[in-house]
């Protein structure tokens, strides 16, 4: 074909489909076929250096005239797409679809009532960090360089002299060497803990803790026993019965196991609380001398209480879950079922 010839076609096609082109991608298509590096006009005005000399002149001047019209077009055409009125992304009139807020977790609908709890009782709420030194975790909580828990295989080492800490306890030292010697100390510290337990059902290397200080002039067991009394009838109802058990824990002295009714059996003894009529929810104690002192207290002016409890085993007795696991399964079905949904 004529070289003249072939570049009317081009044009008249190119303004053809231009003219007809509904949207910014298709005109930006065109342009790349028919003045792209490869496009077809592109491709007549690199030939024309192979047409005879007395032709070169007019072939191109047809041609440059073409590109110009066809460039000319491809701006009419965007500047009028531009013009157009675009239509709502977002159609207002159509029905609206239903939000699904979800349900709090378990465990945060019971560490939430503790710390209702507490701070009604007039504690602050205090917090530490996960990754702990282990001054704070062990030795300025007076335990022993050769207790089992300071072993690489109970606890998760993740540096020199760095923990992620066993209990929320160094909480508590932390704050007691901020504040001291201001009286009184009253505070709830929970958080995140982490031992190196095999996942069973009662057992997992991740847990929650919440534990709580209070130091003072002349505080002695018997406030302990009368705060964790009224503490557990606001979480389990005022039926229930708290009994105090002898124990033993590096941080306080005397030390106790705390256990309440058995809200299955209400003491009768079944297979829920072993056919003993009490669950152990928590140890407490008397801050011991030591940890007074650590904290920047001296033990011969001042005394003080503290007790910790796992979030898991208050939500597994609270609301009857025989398998901590189920906590962690993220099943829809078993979470959605403990009232925890977001208003």
């Amino acid at each position: 074909m004529d070289p003249k010839g072939e570049i009317s076609e081009i044009r008249e096609r190119a303004l053809s489909e231009i003219a007809s082109a509904q949207d910014e991608e298709e005109i930006e298509s065109l342009r790349i076929a028919y003045l792209g590096r490869e496009g077809r006009l592109t491709m007549i005005l690199r030939s024309i250096g192979g047409l005879p000399e007395n032709r070169r002149a007019e072939v191109g001047k047809e041609a440059n005239a073409a590109k110009k019209a066809i460039e000319d077009a491809l701006k009419d055409a965007q500047e009028a797409l531009a013009q157009q009125p675009r239509k709502p992304s977002l159609d207002v009139t159509a029905p609206g679809v239903p939000v699904n807020l979800g349900t709090r977790h378990p465990l945060r609908l019971v560490l939430d009532e503790v710390l209702d709890i507490f701070v009604a009782m007039g504690y602050s709420i205090a917090e530490g960090p996960e990754v702990e030194e282990e001054w704070y975790n062990f030795t300025g909580l007076n335990i022993p360089e050769d207790h089992p828990a300071r072993d690489m295989q109970d606890s998760y080492y993740v540096g020199q002299d760095l923990v992620l800490r066993s209990q929320t306890s160094p909480i508590q030292l932390r704050y007691m060497q901020t504040h001291a010697p201001r009286l009184p100390v009253r505070i709830v510290g929970p958080g995140r803990t982490y031992r190196r337990d095999t996942e069973d059902p009662s057992h997992s290397p991740v847990f929650h803790q919440c534990e709580a200080l209070l130091v003072d002039k002349g505080v002695h067991m018997g406030n302990l026993r009368g705060t964790l009394t009224e503490f557990a009838r606001r979480l389990f109802g005022d039926a229930v019965n708290v009994r105090f058990r002898p124990s033993y824990f590096p941080f306080t002295e005397p030390s106790a196991e705390v256990d309440v009714t058995c809200t299955n059996c209400w003491e009768r003894g079944c297979s829920t609380c072993g056919g003993q009529g009490f669950m152990e929810i928590l140890g407490a104690g008397m801050v011991h001398p030591r940890v007074l002192e650590n904290g920047g207290y001296s033990p011969d002016d001042v005394s003080g209480f503290a007790f910790g409890m796992g979030i898991e085993r208050l939500a597994m007795i609270k609301f009857g879950i025989s398998d901590l696991r189920s906590l962690y399964r993220n099943d829809l079905r078993f979470l959605r079922q403990f009232g925890g949904r977001l208003r």
